[in-house]
């Protein structure tokens, strides 16, 4: 399978334009995960998200490939509770990448995994980045982009149900100042995305701004951008709740 290029996307996205205004009309997820057998359950983004899994392992289900963070703890809970329904766990997440690192590897990591519900973290690299690593896209770049690459995702599989996650940081460690209101306009961006493409939208900045208002920033993440184990669970549980499983 040959990997979707910038061009593909733009144009599979028009080609989406009117599904998905209707998908915003209509729940574009189905029924609801807890009323039919499990399925296939794909994890994608950055670090957030990769956890430190073990790339060797492509295996559903294995706790090694899944990381050490929110995908492990959910893939847990869930095969806990619902042993009898099947489900699989897969964590394709990659450290340090953005949306068009994403959209590079869309093919082999997402669209051949052929996920029923498919979870997206990402953002902060694509910020991050351009402090560190002289990256020049721009927030309507991350939009655009992002839009394109879960538009031609529904359009390769028009019942999977899309699942994005608002991206978060807290005030120590790495983010300063000069993070802001740069990176408060790209949440809005993932908002407007989810929005978009008829996915369900999991804030999480106003989760750990107010649990870092109680313990410090510290607790929930441990440079401002990492999540603690304590901030990992807390992705979790908002996870769980916005899914429905």
């Amino acid at each position: 399978m040959r990997p979707l290029t910038r061009r593909d996307f733009l144009r599979l996205s028009a080609a989406s334009a009117g599904g998905l205004a209707c998908a915003a009309r209509i729940p574009a997820s189905g029924p609801p995960a807890t009323k039919r057998r499990g399925g296939v359950i794909l994890f994608q983004g950055d670090s957030i998200t990769d956890g430190g899994r073990d790339r060797r392992v492509a295996a559903p289900n294995v706790a090694g490939a899944l990381g050490t963070g929110f995908p492990l703890l959910i893939a847990s809970s869930v095969l806990r509770a619902a042993p009898d329904r099947g489900w699989q766990f897969f964590n394709r997440g990659v450290s340090g990448d953005k949306v068009p690192d994403l959209q590079a590897r869309w093919s082999t990591h997402t669209l051949a995994l052929k996920p029923d519900i498919l979870s997206v973290l990402v953002g902060v690299n694509d910020f991050w980045h351009k402090l560190l690593k002289g990256y020049t896209g721009t927030t309507a770049d991350y939009e655009s982009e992002y839009v394109a690459l879960l538009a031609a995702t529904r359009q390769a599989m028009p019942t999977v149900r899309i699942i994005v996650l608002e991206p978060f940081v807290l005030r120590h460690g790495v983010v300063r100042a000069s993070w802001f209101p740069e990176f408060d306009e790209r949440r809005a961006a993932a908002a407007r995305v989810a929005s978009r493409v008829g996915a369900t939208f999991v804030p999480l900045q106003e989760a750990f701004s107010a649990a870092s208002a109680r313990t410090g920033p510290a607790y929930w993440t441990a440079d401002g951008v990492h999540p603690t184990p304590a901030g990992h669970a807390l992705i979790a549980e908002r996870w769980r709740a916005a899914a429905g499983i």
